[in-house]
Order: structure tokens, then sequence, then C-alpha cells
């Protein structure tokens, strides 16, 4: 009763627009986005031939065996998982989380479902990609926190936010950005100030979005450097590769 209470006064007193498609929505659960752009959104249930290791998308499919993009293959990163693909209402959903600091509780829902079906249960301690002293501060806030907060009340597991940091600013990461550039934004970038926390840890990386994977790897390098165990990576979206 009192979820439709909400949907009415959401329509009615304050509707909102949907981000993709401007018509009403009609779900304060879904966000910024309404139920038809939701629909048209791809998100990972079993269905999709995805890389094994970065979650690249291949196609629709549901066969049962391991693929590989091959593009992923110096990564240091040992498995990359998403809720499903950087487009429509999902990429919506990411590009509001940079201005405000929370997330629709269907997309919260939708986040701790894919840790919950992925291999990542050993998980021992959570951690946000970290943003430059300078993006924080004129952001506000680290959308990955965010996302780390969730999951963590959730599943109960420690979040390290001050472990890995980021050492220098860099410019902002577009998704229409190439590999090599993403690379040269983020080398050297990240270090590790408290590696006996790191030593023998199976860490989860968190983040908005997954592009070409050069921020995520180069964390793992340093987090594996100071022994940490495993470094898998867990986002909202995934951008779809070249």
């Amino acid at each position: 009763m009192f979820k439709v209470l909400r949907n009415s006064l959401l329509s009615l007193i304050y509707p909102q627009e949907c981000r993709v498609c401007s018509r009403h929505v009609e779900n304060v659960d879904d966000g910024v986005a309404c139920a038809r752009c939701w629909g048209k959104t791809r998100i990972f249930d079993g269905g999709q031939m995805l890389c094994a290791k970065c979650g690249a998308f291949f196609n629709d499919s549901d066969i049962k065996i391991d693929v590989f993009c091959h593009k992923c293959d110096d990564h240091l990163y040992d498995k990359a998982v998403a809720v499903g693909i950087y487009e429509k209402a999902l990429a919506s959903t990411v590009v509001n989380l940079k201005t405000v600091p929370k997330i629709s509780r269907n997309v919260a829902a939708s986040f701790v479902k894919a840790f919950e079906t992925s291999s990542f249960l050993e998980t021992t301690v959570i951690m946000p990609i970290p943003l430059s002293r300078r993006r924080r501060l004129e952001r506000g806030f680290n959308q990955a926190e965010i996302l780390c907060e969730i999951l963590g009340r959730s599943t109960g597991i420690a979040i390290d936010r001050h472990s890995l940091i980021r050492k220098h600013h860099s410019p902002i990461h577009r998704v229409a950005m190439d590999k090599k550039a993403r690379e040269l934004t983020v080398k050297n970038a990240f270090e590790v100030r408290r590696p006996k926390l790191i030593d023998g840890q199976n860490i989860l990386l968190v983040d908005d979005v997954f592009t070409s994977g050069a921020t995520s790897s180069y964390c793992a390098k340093v987090l594996k450097r100071s022994g940490a165990n495993a470094v898998n990576v867990l986002t909202l979206a995934r951008a779809v590769s070249d």
C-alpha cells in the first residue's frame, strides 16, 4: 500500500522525467529511468556469452563454456563482473551517480544480486576504486564508495576506504576513450598505504563502470604487490568493447 502511495505521489505531485526517453518514471524504485527503458537495457542474467575474465559481452547465449576476448590477457585482476551493459537505463544511472550519491532500490538489489551470483563469495575486504583528492573535492564524494556501502550492508563484509589511494589527478575517463589513452592516465597512479592490511586478503574492487580495465588492472597490480591473495572487480555497468 505504501509503495502504491509513493508511486502515486511521484506521478502526480513530483513527476520525474525518464533520463532516457523523457516519459514519466512511474515507479520510484526504478530510479532515473522508466520501466520501459529498463526493459530495453541488457542486464546480465546468465543468458549472455561473456569473457570469463573481464566480462566483455560477446552475444546473447546461455551456452555454458568459458570464452575469452584476449584483450584482457595482461590485466592483473582475477575476474570482473558487472550488472549489465552500459546503455539506456543503466548508463543514465551511472551518470546520475556521479552527481547524486545514491541509487534506487531496484538498482541496489541488482548490484547485490550480481555479487551473490558471482564467484566472489570468499571476498574478505571490499574496496572502492579511489578518486584523486582533487576529483573528490570537486565531486564531494566517491561514487564507488556508495556502491561499497550498499554491498557492505547486505553482506557484512568489511570495507576498506583508505589502504588504496590515487596519488595523481588525471583527466576524467570517458567511455569513448581508447585503451591506450586510459592506460596512460592511470599508469603509476595508485599506491597502497597500509600493506599489512592487504596481505593475504581476497579483495573485491568496486566501481560504477568498467571500460578498458586499465584502472582495475593497475589497482590490482599494487594490491598484489602488497600481498593480496586475489583481486576481483564488481561494477554496475560494463562498456561494450570495440
